[in-house]
């Protein structure tokens, strides 16, 4: 077995790469030839450089997206559409290995959590592949002698903004819809994950995918991200992050009234009865917060638990997080690795310290003291929390469990909605009546019962309130490509008019 000490030391004597954007279909530098660095979480080196890109870089992807629609794909077949993205699938599987090792490396997440998501990756495409010849029109009965019909037609170009949590996952739940309804795409990774994309836009001349259909310009969001937004060409924005720029980008779009899709932030309720099997409770409240490193929009952080089992619960819970196995990511036992970036790290440990003076702290609290290197955060669990408290109430996207204690399902549901979030949220409990009385209470886009961070492709992803609007996965994300067009024929030989 590897240890997590031994990869490291290999991992910080690895080369810096340089990689490039992609635009119309070749790879290239940016404009102004300026770069930034790209890091390995655990161990804090540099592996790799790509171009920072602005205004004018943002400009010429754009006008190889529009041309590509414009001059031609468009009217390429759905049937063809599909099979492309079928051959994406393809490739994902046959490169698993080596496109989770560097999501990994990019990322911080464990390997393990890393070859999940490209069998994810894959099946999403794989899905819109075969839902391209499935968008359908609508023949429309009206009182007249005629025909009328409505036609879905694409968009045309989508700028799509992704988050650096699920870097390829995520940028397959914009892609993949936005090929299946025609349209093309310009995309900006998150400038602290771009490399997985970047590696897997090697592939798409050999899959027959046109020059200028994706185009992936890489910099940060000030630089690269607004321009994006802004650009008059680009008719729909797609956007997965904080609430903060989904209100900037909406501000924006609305200069243009672009059409704009958000998945934002969460603080999900993960409501825990004193009915609900509580081994599967327990694992469930650990697995719903320090996923990923709790680098999740959705992850339940927000722990409610009844009172009759709230002390069983919090000892039940802090014990099993005592033995989360933090390390490198590519350690296979690792269990949660290091935040994405020395900013997120800090971000997350000035929430700890706001969470000592808010509640009491049962596992956790700080920074490991058993790296030398790393950008790495204790799982972390908080109880006695008030509603009202900070740690309860912001998006802290870090291991952080806040525990609430409720007495009965009235005072469960209204703290679980008393947020300005509602992604998701998360009910436990045996009895079948509670579950659903509770879950069509609940203010939120997604909802689980007696389980957590459950995801399929086939269902809709989004959420209420400050969480966003429109929905990814699903026939729902393809309509966020579609335009609906109504056309009449008349049928009427008489003439038409006041005479």
């Amino acid at each position: 077995m590897t240890s997590a000490a031994s990869v490291s030391s290999k991992a910080r004597k690895a080369k810096t790469t340089p990689y490039q954007m992609y635009i119309g279909g070749q790879f290239v530098d940016g404009a102004k030839g300026r770069s930034f660095e790209v890091f390995d979480p655990a161990t804090e080196d540099a592996i790799a450089t790509c171009p920072a890109g602005d205004a004018s870089d943002v400009d010429r992807a754009v006008q190889a997206a529009r041309t590509a629609f414009y001059e031609g794909w468009r009217n390429v077949t759905a049937q063809e559409r599909g099979r492309i993205l079928f051959r994406l699938a393809e490739r994902i599987r046959a490169r698993r290995a080596e496109l989770a090792e560097l999501e990994t490396r990019n990322s911080g997440k464990p390997i393990v959590e890393s070859e999940y998501d490209m069998d994810d990756t894959a099946t999403c495409f794989e899905y819109y592949g075969g839902l391209a010849t499935k968008i359908n029109g609508e023949v429309l009965p009206v009182p007249a002698e005629a025909v009328a019909f409505a036609m879905r037609e694409p968009v045309g170009v989508a700028g799509q903004i992704i988050p650096w949590n699920y870097p390829l996952l995520m940028a397959a739940w914009k892609i993949a819809p936005a090929i299946a309804a025609g349209c093309t795409v310009v995309l900006k990774p998150a400038e602290q994950t771009p490399l997985s994309i970047l590696a897997l836009a090697r592939d798409f001349e050999a899959i027959g995918l046109p020059p200028g259909v994706v185009n992936i310009v890489t910099g940060d969001g000030p630089s690269a991200g607004a321009p994006l937004v802004g650009h008059p060409e680009v008719r729909k924005i797609a956007f997965t992050g904080s609430a903060e720029v989904g209100k900037i980008i909406m501000r924006t779009a609305a200069d243009q009234l672009k059409r704009v899709s958000l998945e934002l932030g969460g603080k999900s309720p993960n409501i825990f009865f004193s009915d609900a099997d509580f081994e599967n409770a327990v694992d469930g409240a650990l697995f719903g917060t320090f996923i990923n490193q709790g680098e999740v929009c959705s992850a339940g952080s927000r722990v409610l638990v009844q009172r009759d089992i709230y002390q069983k619960f919090i000892e039940a819970a802090s014990a099993k997080a005592r033995t989360i196995r933090l390390g490198n990511g590519l350690d296979r036992e690792t269990k949660m690795g290091p935040l994405v970036s020395a900013e997120q790290r800090d971000r997350v440990a000035g929430y700890l310290t706001i969470g000592r003076k808010e509640a009491k702290v049962a596992v956790g609290g700080g920074t490991p003291k058993q790296f030398d290197k790393g950008w790495y955060i204790e799982p972390t669990i908080f109880y006695d929390v008030d509603n009202s408290a900070t740690i309860a109430q912001e998006e802290i996207f870090g291991p952080v469990m806040s525990v609430i204690p409720f007495s009965d399902e009235a005072e469960a549901v209204r703290i679980a909605n008393a947020t300005p979030y509602g992604l998701a949220a998360a009910v436990w409990t045996r009895d079948i009546f509670k579950a659903f009385r509770v879950v069509k209470a609940l203010e939120a886009g997604i909802v689980w019962v007696n389980h957590m961070q459950p995801t399929f492709v086939e269902a809709p992803w989004g959420g209420y309130k400050a969480s966003g609007f429109g929905r990814e996965l699903g026939h729902w994300a393809v309509e966020e490509y579609l335009e609906t067009k109504q056309v009449f024929i008349n049928l009427d030989e008489k003439p038409i008019g006041w005479y």
